[in-house]
């Protein structure tokens, strides 16, 4: 465990220019604490203590102002910067090496009890403010940009922009 978490302040120290030491990040980051907070109550939603999953879900929603629903699976070195406004569903997975920005929804199109929220591969990047609804699958490696509404597939290694999100075409 403690690897993990050495794993996950390297991974955000790399890919963040800002980041100035781990003593910071472990500090000021409130992705990590989002981050950490999850994992906790993850582990509990998983042994099927929901309410005190959804307990600390909610402490830590207050704390970070980002939401995690306890049973989202999120992959390793996860990185949230800028974490305001973030929501995760219930059923979204999420690959390793995912970066997201600040008012990221993996939201829902359907309150039925079935898979409704995204699948996110392996090293994809979500730009600030983009939606992605639906039990849609977003590739390994591709790109979604800010402030996009991504309610279909994404091919791996696309880069998306626009509402509805279309896929930009490589010269």
């Amino acid at each position: 465990m403690f690897n993990s978490i050495k794993d996950q302040i390297l991974s955000m120290k790399k890919r963040d220019p800002a980041a100035r030491s781990f003593l910071e990040i472990i500090l000021c980051y409130p992705g990590l604490h989002a981050l950490a907070l999850h994992r906790l109550a993850h582990a509990l939603w998983n042994c099927k203590l929901y309410l005190i999953a959804r307990f600390i879900s909610h402490i830590s929603r207050f704390l970070t102002a980002i939401e995690i629903h306890p049973a989202a699976k999120i992959g390793k070195r996860f990185f949230i910067d800028h974490g305001v406004g973030v929501v995760i569903g219930e059923t979204a997975e999420l690959g390793d090496d995912v970066f997201i920005y600040h008012q990221v929804t993996l939201g829902s199109t359907t309150s039925k009890k079935v898979k409704r929220h995204p699948t996110i591969g392996d090293g994809v990047i979500i730009g600030a403010g983009a939606k992605l609804l639906g039990p849609i699958r977003v590739g390994h490696k591709a790109k979604i940009g800010s402030n996009s509404v991504v309610v279909s597939d994404v091919p791996p290694g696309a880069t998306m922009i626009g509402v509805p999100a279309k896929e930009v075409k490589k010269l």
